[in-house]
């Protein structure tokens, strides 16, 4: 496991830090970590739209991978909705959260707490201790966003 702090340009209000922490051994390809992270990053506020990303060449030397897996990481964050690629300038956190249609995202949430179940009950915890968990990841993030669509 290997990880770097990559500093935000242009953020004196706020801490400029950012920690990419990515585990080759974990069995999750190295761009979906990067993905991960910077989806938390934007979804607590430490990313606003706006914020430039580091440039695909930066990220690759700090955390000494393949810049095609910078290339694969932005790609999907950007088919996503998450980030905006602006050619010759780099790449920036997009001004609008994407709408996910209402039968993905619930197909998304299933999925991700189905996983969250086996896994707790996997490592012989209760129900009360997984919710009170994933309560905890929530108020951890702050207020949440306004419903897209209501």
């Amino acid at each position: 496991m290997f990880s770097t702090v990559w500093e935000l340009p242009y953020t004196e209000t706020r801490d400029p830090m950012l920690h990419f922490q990515l585990n080759v051994h974990s069995g999750v390809p190295v761009y979906r970590q990067l993905m991960d992270q910077i989806r938390h990053y934007v979804a607590a506020g430490t990313l606003v739209p706006g914020d430039k990303l580091p440039s695909i060449r930066e990220l690759a030397k700090a955390l000494a991978v393949n810049p095609t897996t910078i290339v694969k990481t932005y790609g999907e964050l950007e088919h996503e909705g998450v980030i905006e690629i602006r050619h010759g300038r780099g790449a920036f956190v997009a001004a609008t959260a994407p709408a996910w249609p209402t039968e993905r995202r619930h197909d998304r949430l299933q999925t991700l707490s189905s996983q969250m179940a086996v896994e707790s009950r996997q490592m012989g915890s209760t129900d009360a201790e997984a919710l009170a968990a994933l309560q905890q990841a929530f108020k951890d993030l702050g207020t949440p966003p306004s419903p897209i669509n209501p």
